[in-house]
């Protein structure tokens, strides 16, 4: 599936991927993409490396799936999630 989506979404979609509290879910409702096509768009704009190492991490891990987790919603949070903005971090 095509999306149109500035580079400036596309590296936030990568780095919202490569973190482990960051659920597939959450980039679905931000940016409209299901995790297929989050696969589809790491394999696109990575290194085949980075992207084997990137599913390696994320294949079968809880935390990236809103249903498996085993703990309370909002309880972890990116140390740098005060500064974002609008899926623009804000300058420091």
């Amino acid at each position: 599936m095509k999306h149109n989506l500035d580079p400036i979404q596309v590296d936030r979609i990568i780095e919202m991927a490569w973190e482990d509290r960051t659920t597939f879910d959450a980039i679905q409702f931000q940016f409209g993409l299901k995790e297929q096509d989050v696969i589809d768009l790491m394999r696109t704009h990575m290194k085949r490396s980075s992207f084997k190492m990137w599913r390696k991490r994320v294949s079968g891990r809880k935390t990236k799936h809103e249903k498996k987790r085993d703990f309370i919603k909002g309880r972890f949070k990116c140390s740098r999630q005060r500064t974002i903005n609008n899926n623009k971090i804000s300058k420091r």
